[in-house]
């Protein structure tokens, strides 16, 4: 396979959790994979890990006034962008009325202003070519209400609804966008948060038809599939990756 014919992708949040499995997965499928995050020790990391197919850029996304040139940096260096994924996102486990202004702000900030600002650059790149993807990466919070966590419903709500309104004007200009709604993933952070509260993990459970936690590498497969050819014909959906809990009794 030539360089050339080699797509590049950008992960954001690629260096933990969902984010760095997606970009196992895409390294893995001979990928070029930019991974894109706060903590360089964990970036470094996972570019040992995955190889010279992963570069890493330390890069604040809250900085919404460096992101044209952090996009233009990328396609100077690499040509093109093919697939983005926006995967980085921060959450907040408080009472509805303990929540700040700046709380509330801070968490539209980072996961719905700052996806909306990297997503119209890196389009802007991919217009001239006719062709990309884009994978949005919502949350069960969207798909039913979840106490204590107000700012990170809205935000992953919004997510969706900005996946089909992408969706629809860019897809007659090559571009397809789509979003996967993982739900409850058995990752470091969740479950430390479920095996210290066991009444939660039995109702997360019980309404999980399949029964058990999904993987990291479940959420990877369903971007994957959406970021390449086998999801050529599909655009603006959005995709439960949750072992049915969504639709659990």
């Amino acid at each position: 396979m030539t360089s050339e014919s080699i797509k590049t992708a950008i992960v954001t949040g690629g260096a933990s959790g969902l984010g760095y499995a997606i970009a196992q997965k895409f390294v893995q499928q001979n990928i070029r994979t930019i991974i894109i995050g706060r903590n360089e020790q964990k970036l470094q990391q996972a570019k040992e890990t995955f190889g010279e197919l992963c570069t890493y850029i330390v890069f604040d996304l809250t900085n919404l006034a460096g992101i044209p040139a952090l996009v233009n940096h990328i396609v100077e260096a690499y040509g093109r962008i093919d697939i983005l994924v926006n995967n980085a996102g921060i959450n907040m486990k408080k009472p509805f009325t303990d929540v700040t202004d700046e709380d509330f702000q801070q968490i539209i900030l980072t996961n719905v202003t700052s996806v909306f600002s990297l997503s119209r650059e890196v389009v802007k790149t991919m217009l001239p070519h006719g062709s990309g993807a884009i994978v949005n990466i919502s949350s069960m919070t969207a798909q039913y209400g979840i106490p204590k966590v107000i700012a990170y419903s809205a935000s992953k709500t919004a997510i969706e609804g900005m996946t089909r309104a992408m969706a629809v004007e860019l897809s007659p200009l090559g571009i397809r966008v789509n979003c996967v709604a993982p739900g409850f993933i058995a990752t470091d952070m969740s479950a430390k948060a479920l095996d210290n509260d066991p009444e939660r993990k039995n109702k997360v459970l019980s309404r999980t038809p399949m029964g058990k936690l999904g993987t990291p590498a479940d959420v990877a497969d369903a971007v994957y599939f959406y970021a390449t050819e086998g999801a050529r014909y599909v655009t603006g959906t959005v995709l439960p990756v949750d072992g049915g809990n969504s639709i659990g009794f």
